[in-house]
């Protein structure tokens, strides 16, 4: 009952040929970018630049935050 149904007399499958005179399918090159040296240093400085700038955001938000909590118990002991 849940057997797959197989074909008597499957037919083989239909091959991808190329008549003999035709030409071939010629292939777009693609355009060559001329890069110089530097565009390249200057992508890489301002790729350093950006991540200590990012990494100074974080290490003052870490900073803050640590400020923070020793505030709030330092008012919590006055409070009491």
């Amino acid at each position: 009952m849940f057997l797959p149904k197989y074909p008597d007399n499957p037919t083989p499958p239909a091959e991808h040929t190329r008549a003999p005179n035709a030409p071939m399918p010629t292939t777009r090159a693609m355009p060559q970018l001329n890069v110089s040296s530097g565009a390249v240093a200057t992508v890489l400085v301002g790729g350093v630049v950006l991540t200590a700038l990012l990494t100074a955001v974080a290490v003052s938000a870490i900073s803050v935050a640590v400020a923070a909590v020793v505030l709030r118990s330092l008012l919590r002991d006055t409070r009491r």
